[in-house]
Order: C-alpha cells, then structure tokens, then sequence
C-alpha cells in the first residue's frame, strides 16, 4: 500500500477554520485553536438565538399594538381577549402593521372588535 501524506489535507483545514472566522478579535482569528472554539460558540449561539429571535418579533409586535390603541382608549390585553372570543383572524404581525402604517384602518379593526 502507498504511503499517504496529508499535509495538504490538514492545510486546507486550517485554512477553513480561518477563513470562517475572519473579523473575530484578537487570536480568535489567528489561532487555529482559538479560532474552532469560537465558531463552536458562534454556532451554539445562532442556534439558540434563533429561538429568541421570535420571541423578541413578538414582543415588538404586542408594544406597537398597545401603542396604536392607547390613543384610542382600549388597552392591549382587552384588546386581544376580545378579539379571541369573536374569532378574529388577524395575527399580531398584521395587526402590528397595521398599526404602525395605516392607523385609519386600525382603528376600524378596533372598532368592530371592542364593539
């Protein structure tokens, strides 16, 4: 059997690992120990935020609901309870659309809802 060296194979390796974590500060760049701990994280990291990320959607969404009708007398959690109970199937990123950009046909929305 021939004899394999894997010199290039290693290289290419290492060359990936750097080439990946290109922009990270100090020796995470550099070394290529440092360099795979950090994308192991990095990579935990985005799994995990990904999660958080919808969280932290719909989060935003419920504020700007609020926002929209506390000028028009109704509070957020009213709000929602009765559009539940009448069937309404307008999620709360439309609804949060909706009160951001159109607010005329929010409040129709609102007022067919609370009536």
């Amino acid at each position: 059997m021939s004899r394999v060296k894997r010199g290039t194979t290693a290289l290419k390796h290492r060359r990936k690992v750097l080439k990946q974590a290109k922009g990270y500060r100090f020796g995470r760049s550099k070394k290529e120990v440092e360099a795979k701990v950090a994308l192991r994280k990095a990579g935990a990291y985005a799994f995990a935020h990904r999660r958080d990320k919808k969280n932290d959607l719909r989060r935003m969404w419920q504020v700007k609901i609020n926002a929209g009708l506390r000028p028009l007398g109704y509070s957020y959690s009213k709000f929602i309870g009765s559009a539940l109970k009448k069937k309404v199937l307008l999620d709360r990123k439309i609804l949060a659309t909706l009160a951001e950009h159109n607010p005329d046909t929010f409040a129709r929305v609102v007022a067919q809802v609370m009536s």
